[in-house]
């Protein structure tokens, strides 16, 4: 990594650089954490950029033609900065060297287990799988009120769409568009 900060990085890695920067800043969003009620702890930031991160990877996922392996190609570097950057982060706050590969090791079998029920939630025709998967994977310690495990789904299908309507040329150059953040639920209920 050294190298990479002496003589700078590769255009290729840029885009994936810029890509991730995105979905951080998207994930830090505090309309997240006090309009959908997301944990504003380690864990809950952890399950936003997990979020956001998927939300990316499952659109570079759905190139096809000429575009398929350049997406393939950028998916790859966006996750592997994702976890270079949560290996970064456990040393930063603490965990020991020895530690860390096993820390790393559960948290990408955590990655790949809501890919999945994400995935499925977003595909399902029932709107209550999704709920189900982000209550069990983002408010695990506490029961969400309806307003927010709703105002959170909702935006997960906002911003999974928006994604696909994105060129995959757009993403190919760093750039991302995720959709509107949750309302307050005043807002959402017109009172």
């Amino acid at each position: 990594m050294i190298w990479k900060t002496i003589f700078g990085r590769s255009e290729r890695e840029s885009e994936a650089y810029a890509i991730y920067r995105a979905l951080v800043s998207q994930a830090r969003s505090p309309a997240l954490y006090l309009r959908a009620g997301v944990p504003d702890t380690l864990e809950g930031r952890f399950e936003m950029v997990v979020l956001h991160a998927f939300l990316v990877l499952r659109r570079l996922k759905d190139a096809s033609g000429a575009e398929a392996e350049p997406a393939k190609a950028l998916g790859q570097r966006v996750f592997d900065i994702l976890f270079d950057d949560m290996d970064q982060t456990l040393r930063e706050i603490g965990v020991g060297d020895l530690s860390v590969g096993k820390k790393i090791k559960a948290l990408a079998s955590a990655f790949y287990g809501r890919v999945a029920a994400y995935e499925e939630g977003l595909d399902a025709a029932d709107a209550l799988v999704l709920e189900e998967a982000l209550k069990r994977n983002v408010f695990p310690e506490a029961e969400p009120s309806p307003d927010d495990l709703k105002a959170l789904a909702d935006y997960v299908r906002r911003a999974a769409d928006g994604l696909s309507a994105l060129p995959v040329a757009a993403l190919l150059k760093g750039e991302t568009a995720f959709a509107a953040l949750p309302e307050a639920v005043a807002e959402r209920s017109g009172a």
